[in-house]
């Protein structure tokens, strides 16, 4: 597994949006920046840049001089936090951005001797804080930027990638899908209430509420409430999955959690597969 530390960027002004506090606004439950930091969650440190605010995880907190100075200034308070040789990228307003992404992001630069990869959108544009750089080379680019330019505030991202050797990645198209206007937001919101991927945002939401690590079988669950509504009566089914989520939190106390909803899924199915066979014999 490769090393790594993360920026995010969840600092401006967020015109667009009419001053809203962006890293703030929820979609499907869960904060732009927490869904954000989900993503990198294999990170040795997580740093963000902007005003503080309960997170999903512990992180390092600090401000670009000026405030409001873009994302280079940004950048050059973030990366001052961090040790690894590769350091993610990240703005805070990615709603669809995932653990795979930035997988792909680190093989990618890890492949060859270059200065890091960043992913490009559908249409081949880069986009620079979907990405991973090498710590050496950021901060190198970063001070020769001050140096030239006196400081780092106002000054676009192409200044930064322009002189790096980076991987192009041409990852999942909503993977660089970012919240700038309402609409955005509305948009994000509706489309992880699709019926594809509702379930599975769901979920990850209920366990980031309660604090729960765990991989979550949906359709051992899912059978298994059809098993016990079908052969048993309708409430049977949330009552069921209730019970078998307390044996299975018991019994992890010596085991494996997943394998501990597994074991007490099957055992709670068999009861109610017995139930209907009881009923159609009669």
């Amino acid at each position: 597994m490769t090393v790594y530390d993360a920026i995010v960027l969840a600092g401006g002004a967020a015109r667009r949006l009419g001053g809203a506090d962006k890293p703030g606004i929820r979609v499907g439950g869960r904060a732009l920046l927490d869904r954000v930091l989900a993503a990198c969650a294999g990170a040795s440190t997580a740093v963000v840049v902007g005003g503080r605010r309960p997170t999903v995880r512990t992180v390092t907190w600090t401000r670009e001089e000026p405030q409001g100075g873009g994302p280079l200034a940004a950048l050059g308070a973030g990366v001052r936090h961090t040790e690894a040789e590769w350091v993610v990228v990240l703005s805070a307003d990615l709603p669809f951005l995932g653990p795979s992404t930035v997988g792909a992001l680190l093989a990618a630069a890890g492949d060859g001797t270059g200065d890091g990869a960043l992913c490009t959108d559908r249409d081949g544009r880069d986009q620079p804080l979907v990405a991973v750089y090498r710590g050496e080379s950021l901060r190198r680019e970063l001070a020769l930027l001050a140096t030239e330019h006196g400081d780092l505030s106002g000054l676009p991202l192409r200044l930064l990638t322009n002189e790096l050797d980076l991987v192009r990645v041409e990852a999942d198209p909503l993977a660089s899908f970012d919240c700038d206007t309402w609409e955005d937001i509305a948009s994000a919101r509706a489309r992880i209430r699709e019926h594809g991927t509702v379930l599975d945002e769901w979920i990850t939401a209920v366990k980031t509420e309660l604090g729960i690590e765990l991989d979550v079988d949906t359709d051992v669950l899912l059978d298994l409430a059809r098993d016990a509504a079908h052969g048993v009566a309708r409430p049977a089914a949330p009552l069921t999955t209730f019970l078998v989520g307390y044996a299975a939190a018991k019994a992890s106390a010596d085991s494996d959690g997943q394998e501990a909803v597994a074991e007490a899924a099957r055992k709670a199915t068999a009861l109610a597969l017995r139930w209907a066979d009881e009923n159609e014999t009669q």
